[in-house]
């Protein structure tokens, strides 16, 4: 059976995504706190010197893309489970990825626009 969040070709590939992208920000999220500790006390100085090192700037694009399919592929789940209506189901589902789509590219700006 094909699914329509074009992330997984079947039922399985949506929720091997799910569980990835779920370790993936846990990971992201320790490694953070992780950092956080080491720059004690930490000031809107060091967050800034912190945000500057490459690797903290990949891992948070990669944290953030990763997100970014994590929240689509279980509001997907959500909406396909408890709106049938088709004419009510695909606004909504395009109103998501437009807001995920917003807040990822607000996300890069953030990271890369300075």
């Amino acid at each position: 059976v094909l699914m329509a969040t074009g992330l997984g070709r079947n039922g399985l590939q949506d929720w091997l995504i799910q569980r990835v992208t779920a370790v993936i920000l846990l990971v992201y999220l320790v490694g953070l706190a992780f950092l956080m500790a080491q720059h004690q006390p930490f000031t809107h100085a060091a967050w800034q010197e912190l945000f500057q090192k490459p690797y903290v700037r990949y891992g948070t694009l990669f944290a953030l893309i990763s997100l970014c399919l994590h929240a689509w592929v279980g509001i997907w789940t959500v909406l396909t489970d408890y709106i049938k209506p088709l004419c009510l189901r695909l606004p909504l589902q395009l109103l998501v990825i437009m807001s995920l789509l917003g807040n990822m590219l607000w996300g890069i700006y953030i990271l890369w626009g300075r």
